[in-house]
């Protein structure tokens, strides 16, 4: 089972109280709490934990990008991208990904996408997500069309990168009567392509169909397992196999010398499941952008919500899962051995965990859980 790093790139360098005023950190908290100052420090921190996560033996790094909130303040997954395609030397790069349905220009983001893949030496893996509702209040999108918009942006994309220009296009949202990039994957005929999903049955069999590794996110056992019964179906019905290669899972993680000090790190990941997911629904969920399957399957994937539960209850949930390298590891195994995957994600920085605590995670995953897990 191959582990990937992930951070969020978080700024939660601000009050909890003055957070706590607000109906949402997302879209709602005022961006005076925002600190360039402290942000242009953070962003040289992150990039450090993510080259030496790359340095430890982590099999990929992943990076992500959200709008308007403190919980992530990467705001460009491409650039992030191309920087560590530069700084990097062996991981997969993993953007999970670009949020294709609030994109304007998907000949410009095909064209970012391969020039990663090129400065990295071909390790682009390219995420392909939908995004959830606060991206599509930030970008003034139809929630309506978000399912449209993804397809079509997808399917302008592959044609970039897979057929010779110059050609025309004239779909349902998008129109360019000249598309021909000058800058194409390195990766033939083109990097690979995940799809992340907590909810919505109909990308799960869409992903099955086309053969991409897909990917829930900090979703119950028994969700992740019915999700990936959805991508079976597509796959069945294009007359695919399915391995442990086409299954991911992501989950936070953290280890450190003692059970005490990973125990303690691990309380840091409740701001993410908790202030961070806190807001009105429709920030989340606009009215129009689920269909209803899509509506009636999120109202089982989490009966209880993240930031209802307690910081036992997520780690005896395998939200969360810290312990020393030993322990870590044999946690880890146990989710391959549930859900019969071949990628696990480890969101493994989060809220105020230091850089010290991080960067001796980091070492230890690379010296003794990585190792363990070789022939898992």
């Amino acid at each position: 089972m191959k582990l990937y790093y992930f951070s969020e790139m978080p700024h939660h360098e601000f009050p909890d109280e003055e957070g706590e005023k607000y109906p949402s950190l997302r879209l709602e908290l005022p961006n005076r709490f925002f600190s360039p100052q402290k942000a242009a420090a953070n962003y040289q921190r992150y990039l450090t934990e993510y080259e030496f996560a790359d340095q430890a033996g982590f099999d990929g790094l992943m990076i992500n990008e959200h709008h308007s909130t403190p919980s992530c303040v990467n705001v460009g997954v491409n650039m992030t991208a191309a920087i560590l395609a530069r700084t990097t030397k062996r991981g997969k790069l993993l953007l999970l990904g670009n949020i294709l349905p609030i994109e304007d220009n998907p000949v410009r983001t095909a064209e970012q996408i391969a020039m990663a893949d090129l400065i990295s030496g071909g390790r682009v893996l390219s995420g392909f997500v939908r995004g959830i509702g606060i991206e599509t209040w930030w970008a003034n999108t139809n929630p309506v069309h978000n399912r449209e918009r993804f397809e079509e942006c997808h399917d302008l994309i592959l044609k970039c990168w897979t057929e010779p220009g110059p050609f025309r296009w004239e779909g349902r949202h998008y129109h360019f009567r000249h598309v021909n990039p000058w800058c194409l994957p390195l990766q033939k005929p083109h990097p690979p392509i995940w799809i992340p999903g907590s909810a919505s049955p109909e990308t799960a069999v869409w992903a099955g169909r086309r053969g991409y590794t897909y990917v829930p996110f900090l979703v119950p056992f028994d969700i992740a397992r019915e999700l990936f019964d959805f991508y079976r179906q597509g796959a069945a019905e294009a007359g695919r196999a399915v391995t442990a290669d086409n299954l991911g899972f992501l989950i936070c993680a953290v280890t450190a010398d003692t059970k005490a000090k990973a125990v303690e790190a691990g309380r840091h990941f409740v701001w993410r499941m908790g202030p961070t997911l806190r807001g009105p629904a429709e920030y989340f969920a606009p009215v129009g952008m689920r269909s209803r399957a899509g509506a009636q399957f999120a109202l089982k994937t989490r009966p209880r919500s993240l930031a209802q539960m307690s910081y036992e209850e997520l780690l005896a949930g395998h939200f969360i899962i810290a312990g020393t390298p030993d322990e870590v590891a044999e946690r880890f195994a146990y989710v391959q051995r549930e859900l019969g995957v071949g990628h696990l994600l480890l969101e493994a920085q989060e809220s105020r965990m230091d850089h010290p605590t991080t960067m001796r995670s980091i070492e230890l995953m690379g010296a003794k859980v990585i190792p363990a897990l070789a022939t898992v």
